[in-house]
Parts: C-alpha cells; sequence; structure tokens
C-alpha cells in the first residue's frame, strides 16, 4: 500500500461516470478488485443520485457487502439492504415549483417510492436502466394531490435551458432546496437538508471514522461536498471540465471506461 494512504478506512464512489462504465455496467475486474478491499477490511460506500431500487441490484453486483446512498442522500441502506435513513421533499414544496412556466421541451420526474413519474417519455433516462427495476408512470403533475417525492429531476440536451430553469426556481426556493447537476442534462432538486456527503457522514459515525480516513471517487456536482469532505479524493477523466476547473487541487484519474476508480485502488492498496 502506498504510505500517504495507510490512513485510509473507507472507499466512497459514485455510480455513473465512476464505477459504471458507459453501458452503465461495472466489468468484473472492478468487481474483483473491491472484492479484494472488502476482504482487507475497507468499508465501502456508493453514493449515487439513482434511486434505490435501481441502484441496489448494481452495487449487489459487486459481490461484497456495500453501504448504499441514493437518491443523492435521501436514502441510505446497508449492506443487508435494510432501510436505514429516508427523507422526502414535501408535496407543497413540489407543487410550487410545477406551478412555474417551465419549458414544455423539459422533461420533468419525481422519484416516488416504487415508481418515477414523468411528464413525458424519455428514452435516454430510460437507457440508464439495463433491467427496468424502477419503472416510469407517465402522469399529468396537475392531475396529482400528493406531489411528495424522494428526488425532483428535470432533463434536457440544452444545458443552458437548465441553468436558466436551476436560477428560476431558486429565485423563491433556495430555502427549501438544495440543486446540482449530475449530467450536464440532468437537473437534480433535493430538500435543502440531503446531499451525499451528509448521508455518508451517518455511516461513517456509525463506524467512528471520519471523512479524513476515507478516498471518494466522482465525475459530477453531485458528487463535489463528498470530493472535497474526504481525505483523498479522485475526479475522473470523463467528468464535465468546469468540475476538474472548480476542484483543480483533486487528481484526475482515468475515465470510466478504462476502470479508472479500480485502477487506482488496484494500484494504492492491492500491490
Amino acid at each position: 500500500m502506498n504510505s500517504n494512504l495507510a490512513n485510509i478506512k473507507v472507499v466512497i464512489s459514485d455510480l455513473d461516470g465512476t464505477l459504471l462504465n458507459s453501458q452503465h455496467q461495472i466489468s468484473d475486474y472492478t468487481k474483483n478488485v473491491f472484492q479484494q478491499l472488502h476482504d482487507e477490511n475497507h468499508l465501502i460506500i456508493v453514493a449515487t443520485g439513482r434511486h434505490h431500487l435501481d441502484a441496489l441490484p448494481i452495487v449487489e453486483s459487486l459481490g461484497c457487502p456495500v453501504y448504499l446512498v441514493t437518491s443523492n442522500g435521501a436514502r441510505i441502506h446497508s449492506p443487508t439492504k435494510e432501510l436505514l435513513f429516508s427523507f422526502d421533499i414535501k408535496s407543497e414544496a413540489i407543487k410550487s415549483v410545477l406551478s412555474l412556466d417551465i419549458d414544455s421541451e423539459i422533461t420533468t420526474v419525481l422519484f416516488k417510492e416504487h415508481v418515477w413519474q414523468t411528464n413525458k417519455e424519455n428514452k435516454k433516462l430510460n437507457s440508464f436502466q439495463t433491467v427496468m427495476n424502477y419503472p416510469p408512470e407517465i402522469v399529468d403533475f396537475n392531475t396529482i394531490e400528493d406531489l411528495s417525492a424522494i428526488k425532483l429531476l428535470f432533463t434536457h440536451g440544452d444545458h443552458q435551458k437548465l441553468v436558466a430553469l436551476k436560477d428560476s426556481i431558486l429565485e423563491n426556493h433556495s430555502n427549501e432546496f438544495s440543486s446540482a447537476f449530475s449530467l450536464p442534462f440532468c437537473l437534480e432538486f433535493m430538500d435543502k437538508s440531503v446531499d451525499k456527503s451528509v448521508a455518508i457522514s451517518r455511516i461513517l459515525k456509525k463506524y467512528e471514522f471520519t471523512f479524513d480516513q476515507a478516498i471518494a471517487f466522482g465525475d459530477g456536482f453531485n458528487d463535489e461536498k463528498m470530493l472535497v469532505s474526504s481525505g483523498k479524493a479522485m475526479i475522473m477523466g470523463n467528468a464535465v471540465e468546469s468540475l476538474k476547473n472548480k476542484l483543480p487541487h483533486l487528481e484526475v484519474i482515468a475515465s470510466n471506461d478504462d476502470d479508472g476508480v479500480a485502477k487506482y485502488l488496484q494500484e494504492m492498496f492491492l500491490t
């Protein structure tokens, strides 16, 4: 092991654009590395914007115990799939946002417990699930009484349209929501109290670890707080340039399609 990393006891990773390749799969090589890390008593945490019904089968394929943080921190599941924490956005807050004049070309998504409700079919979002464990339900949001949700998401191919929408929403809702771009075409809103880093800290506390004892990997702005909080943090080579520029002190490693996370961990911890 690299002597500079002797203090590291916890491995934290995002999924999309990080552990998952462009086909939304985890390579056998990556699975093998994580199994070895577990055998050497590292605590493994996966933190994703995905819903837990979608993410649970993915992390299960790693073949080792994993704590799972989903919906950017709104849910925590133990390695035995026990729900340890949950937080939903209140219906009134979402109703207030959806009453704004939102461009009809933008896809709106609410993460509910068993389905994701959306105003239109979106093949790009559907493609993220290789198996449809978390199905979409096309709805008219104006006819739904209970709009409470785990997460609120907007997607569109034009990033600037989403930036304008974010500014419009936060103009009057900054006390209720935090926002992040998980990808340039995915704008996500969570309750102000919810973030991947907050959820991770709950898990670390359980084991009397601190962020200083963690190494983290990510590629999106919803990873930013967990990256800057960790004792060691790496940005994926495929991450957007704006994230790399915002966090210039962090090392950039190989891309998700080149097993960047596993190769770094293999080199630093297993050789």
